[in-house]
């Protein structure tokens, strides 16, 4: 399976998120509460790595600058090809420059990241519908406009493995 650089959010946070995810799985919408091995977390992926070492990964993430806890909020919904529905965050240029480092840093030690998270190509955003059907979409819409605009508070990092929900816990925010 995958591998992503995940920051996570703080309780309310993480909360705010799952009210959300609970209100469309009410709605009959898939979300990452039910998805495949049901372990999910909240969370904004940096990268996902199709290949990996995971003790180079976790070297080479400990060797990048530190980042301090940091606020992030949601104006919008971003509909993706296969039914993937997300928040739409708005970031700093300077959590931007992180996720290019740490997908140049990636790259460079022969990592090979999905293609929509390499250097250049990253879309920011918080995943909420898995499966959404094109007719679906407008509830997704209306249940995530509802919330917004929504703040959360970044305070942690992980790695996790997207097919077993596995996480280990980054020593800083990359």
């Amino acid at each position: 399976m995958a591998l992503a650089v995940c920051l996570l959010f703080d309780d309310r946070s993480d909360r705010l998120v799952r009210d959300l995810w609970s209100r469309l799985e009410d709605a009959g919408v898939s979300t990452l509460a039910t998805h495949t091995h049901r372990r999910h977390h909240p969370h904004l992926s940096y990268v996902v790595l199709r290949t990996w070492d995971l003790a180079e990964v976790q070297e080479t993430l400990a060797s990048l600058p530190p980042a301090e806890p940091f606020g992030m909020s949601f104006h919008g919904t971003i509909a993706f090809p296969r039914g993937r529905a997300a928040l739409a965050p708005a970031i700093s240029a300077d959590t931007a420059l992180r996720q290019w480092r740490i997908a140049t840093a990636l790259e460079s030690r022969g990592c090979e990241l999905h293609r929509s998270y390499r250097s250049g190509r990253w879309v920011p955003h918080v995943s909420v519908a898995t499966r959404v059907q094109g007719a679906r979409l407008p509830t997704v819409v209306k249940a995530v406009a509802d919330v917004l605009p929504m703040t959360v508070r970044v305070n942690r990092a992980a790695l996790v493995d997207s097919g077993t929900g596995r996480t280990w816990a980054l020593p800083h925010i990359p």
